[in-house]
């Protein structure tokens, strides 16, 4: 170790209070990439183990293939794990008391896909040869139809079919049953017979919708069974995932003359393997993301060294004076760097992983409790993410001392001992408005003053502002876009069960909704009349150019289509007073008026990717025709808009090519009146136990419809809350570092300035004025930094909302929230760190801090 490395720890040592700032500014920075990074492995990992339990491990199938082409698959190297599989069909189960699942739903798996789909045994074995089969617990609980293990099953095996409908199309697993005036309108064709001995019983699958018409029921398949007239589905494990399973999955079955093939991309993109836009999505904001957190870190650490670079200028300047080089100066303040590092590093990581552990024991219970996430968030730590964390804090401290380096390099000694090149004295330098003085007093021009005489320290602390602005706005605009996202990608099921009437008469009678309502476990409901066979006239300019109907060349205008619905007099005032209306405005139905949720998502077929936008423009006031699709192009009716939102009732969801109008009873009435269609009722539920409570209504035995969604519900809760988790997390910390910044170059600069405060009290200046040019200096800082970052934060938010727009179109929504919250913080945190570091500084010996030394 040389001479000038010795002086340096000595330094360190000796400055023991400016060392700990910035090795807890280090630590903090370092932190934070930790926690951001194991943050965001841990939640992809869980989303992971998330995706398996309910729809099982696996990245391409190929549909349809013989035995030559599954042994290609079989021995291709990519392949690590194949499962076989093959829809068997439907087949009827005899006595199901369940008129909306009269099915058995025969599927075979091999081992390996027993052990890779969600399959959980709760009676005997799982089958092992084609005639052996294992049923749904469900079969008992919910059709009433009792099998023992043993039984033999001899069942007519084939595929769903609807004559009535267009196509004569089969149904799959997927889709639930059709019926024609209350009863079913299927009936099962290419049908063959099978028997199965009952080996055992499983839990119903967590891939059966609830409004499937089958129960499930699971036979086996192995390679033995096929040959070149028999084809299986073949679900390969890669063993590796990265961004090739697209372009792998291709050639392979190009080269096998496999017909077709499909990613799972629910599981892959957590794998961080996405195609197309989401892709470019997911990369853009990443790179955006990482680069404000180096930003952010590199602002805290870089202010650290340049304050104790001013501070040891005069130590530098003797150095120099001593014979020490440009180079050795430089080295210098690159060894202190590396001195904060070794120490600041280690514990950052520890601090980090501490924190998210931490973090993590509290949030799972919450998870559970919450969603029923049965997966617990783990702390997963890999050599590439410690790694990546440690590169990341030393570039940063790499950067952070640079320019502090290359500055000590050039102090001279003369200057450094004389102390010119921090404050640099004109008149034109320090000149202030006389406005300033006039308005807000002497404190305040001091103040000023002050600020343009400390011209470095000042744009440190600004900048150090700014830095902390650009950072949260940021961020909280990146957690709302991608929430916003999220939402626009799923379907807003504002409720788990609906049930409508399957009869001549599609409306509910009061009675049969009183009982459904008083049902053991429905916590919410809402009624819905509604009438779907009506559209409304839309001229061109009013439709985005991706969303636009039918052209009638006659009226020149779009065919558009609409969904009135009547909610009942509770809720229509619920829901009134929410988008800001007097309920007594939607009742006359002389004059009838309703409300127009003007939002529809569709996906555009030339970029892919989903657009969220208003429907038809629709503005409070507006008359909208309504004309019923019986009527010839006649006006059935006239509305008046009385509000246009973008808010949905218990029981509606966002459509694709068509929007929802909210009217009461009587207006809904008087509407039908005028039509020759026929409205039907809907009745939407909240359920503590939505099974049970689907079962309870089916057991009613009437000509009843129940679509039990709460699963498609829980899954979109479960992401949201596990993203909301991440990006708030995010939030926090970001928040924790910009506080940690502004309070670091405030104090230190304020603990700077000893003489110069000493200097103002001893000409006789008095606390309470003293106070006063703070608060203002205070206010100075404020006013400087938003006026930098809010524009800064603008540009990077178009950026975000740029790089979110490959894969999703909606409105730029400015976050008017978080900005006023901004504002405010800024003011705060601000006066905080000034008064923090004031007090210290009115502590000190007048005679004592005109005596320093240092600036």
């Amino acid at each position: 170790m040389n001479i000038i490395h010795k002086l340096t720890l000595r330094h360190l040592m000796k400055n023991k209070k400016q060392t700990l700032v910035t090795v807890i500014g280090v630590v903090i920075s370092v932190a934070m990439v930790t926690a951001v990074i194991t943050l965001g492995s841990s939640f992809l990992v869980l989303m992971q183990k998330q995706t398996i339990q309910n729809y099982g491990e696996w990245h391409v199938l190929y549909k349809n293939v013989n035995k030559d082409q599954l042994e290609a698959i079989k021995q291709d190297a990519a392949t690590q794990q194949l499962i076989t599989s093959k829809e068997r069909g439907f087949a009827l189960l005899p006595g199901s008391q369940n008129i909306n699942k009269p099915y058995l739903f025969i599927k075979a798996f091999n081992a390996q896909g027993f052990n890779n789909f969600p399959i959980a045994l709760s009676e005997g074995r799982l089958p092992q040869q084609a005639n052996e089969i294992v049923l749904s617990e469900a079969i008992a609980t919910n059709a009433k139809v009792t099998y023992r293990i043993g039984d033999r099953l001899t069942l007519d095996v084939g595929q769903r079919s609807n004559p009535a409908g267009s196509g004569n199309t089969d149904l799959t697993q997927d889709e639930p049953l059709r019926f024609l005036n209350g009863t079913s309108a299927e009936t099962l064709i290419h049908t063959t017979t099978e028997t199965y001995t009952v080996v055992g019983f499983i839990k119903r699958p967590s891939w059966e919708q609830t409004w499937a018409p089958g129960y499930t029921a699971l036979t086996y398949v192995d390679e033995n069974m096929v040959d070149a007239n028999k084809t299986v589905d073949a679900s390969v494990v890669l063993k590796k995932v990265d961004g090739n399973v697209f372009a792998h999955a291709n050639d392979l079955s190009t080269k096998n003359n496999i017909g077709s093939f499909k990613t799972n991309g629910t599981l892959l993109r957590y794998y961080g393997v996405m195609g197309g836009g989401l892709g470019k999505t997911y990369n853009s904001l990443f790179f955006i993301v990482v680069l404000v957190i180096v930003i952010g870190s590199i602002s805290l650490i870089y202010n650290a060294f340049a304050i104790s670079v001013s501070e040891r200028s005069r130590y530098l300047g003797m150095l120099s004076s001593v014979g020490a080089t440009r180079r050795q100066k430089r080295n210098s303040v690159f060894f202190e760097g590396a001195v904060i590092g070794v120490i600041s590093i280690p514990l950052g990581v520890i601090c980090g992983l501490i924190g998210i552990g931490i973090t993590f024991h509290f949030i799972n219970s919450m998870l559970e409790a919450a969603i029923g996430v049965m997966e617990k968030l783990t702390l997963v730590v890999t050599p590439s993410s410690l790694a990546m964390t440690c590169l990341i804090s030393i570039v940063t401290i790499f950067i952070s001392t640079y320019l502090p380096a290359q500055k000590a390099s050039k102090i001279s000694a003369i200057d450094a001992i004389r102390q010119t090149t921090d404050i640099k004295l004109t008149g034109k330098t320090v000149k202030t408005s006389k406005l300033v003085q006039r308005l807000f007093g002497i404190e305040a021009e001091f103040g000023l003053k002050n600020l343009k005489r400390n011209k470095r320290r000042y744009h440190a602390t600004v900048f150090s502002l700014v830095i902390s602005i650009v950072l949260f706005l940021s961020v909280s605009f990146f957690t709302s876009n991608l929430q916003k996202s999220l939402n626009v990608s799923q379907k807003d099921y504002n409720y788990d069960i609906g049930v409508y009437k399957n009869d001549e008469v599609a409306t509910l009678d009061e009675r049969l909704v009183k009982s459904i309502v008083s049902l053991e476990g429905v916590t919410e409901y809402s009624l819905i009349k509604q009438w779907s066979g009506v559209f409304t006239w839309v001229a061109e300019k009013s439709i985005p150019e991706g969303a636009k109907p039918p052209w009638d060349p006659d009226q020149g205008r779009y065919k558009y289509n609409l969904q009135v619905n009547a909610l009942s007099e509770d809720k229509l005032k619920a829901y009134a007073q929410k988008v800001g209306i007097e309920y007594a405005k939607l009742t006359n139905p002389a004059h009838p008026t309703a409300i127009l949720i003007d939002v529809m998502s569709y996906r555009d077929k030339k970029d892919n990717k989903i657009i969220e936008t208003r429907g038809i423009q629709g503005r409070a006031g507006e008359m909208l025709d309504l004309v019923s699709m019986d009527f010839n192009k006649e006006s059935v009716s006239k509305v008046e808009l009385a509000a246009v939102t973008d808010q949905f009732p218990m029981g509606l969801v966002r459509s694709s090519f068509e929007i929802h109008l909210v009217v009461s009873e009587p207006v809904f009435d008087q509407l039908m009146k005028k039509s020759k269609d026929k409205a039907y009722s809907g009745l939407y539920l909240n359920s503590k136990d939505p099974l049970k409570t689907q079962q309870d209504i089916e057991e009613m035995k009437k000509e009843l419809e129940v679509s039990n969604i709460f699963q498609v519900r829980q899954h979109s809760e479960q992401i949201i809350l596990l993203l909301s988790v991440f990006v708030y997390g995010f939030v926090a910390l970001i928040t924790a570092l910009s506080m940690a910044n502004i309070l670091n170059t405030i104090s230190t600069s304020i603990a700077l300035r000893k003489r110069e405060f000493a200097m103002l009290r001893s000409v006789g200046m008095t606390p309470k004025s003293f106070n006063k040019m703070m608060n203002y200096e205070s206010i100075f800082y404020g006013i400087k930094a938003l006026t930098y970052g809010l524009p800064i934060s603008a540009v990077i938010m178009v950026l975000i909302y740029r790089a979110i727009s490959y894969s999703f179109s909606y409105g730029f929504m400015v976050p008017w929230t978080s900005i006023l919250y901004v504002i405010a913080a800024v003011f705060v945190i601000v006066s905080l760190s000034m008064y923090y570091a004031s007090i210290r500084v009115k502590k000190a010996n007048i005679i004592d801090a005109l005596k320093q030394e240092n600036l």
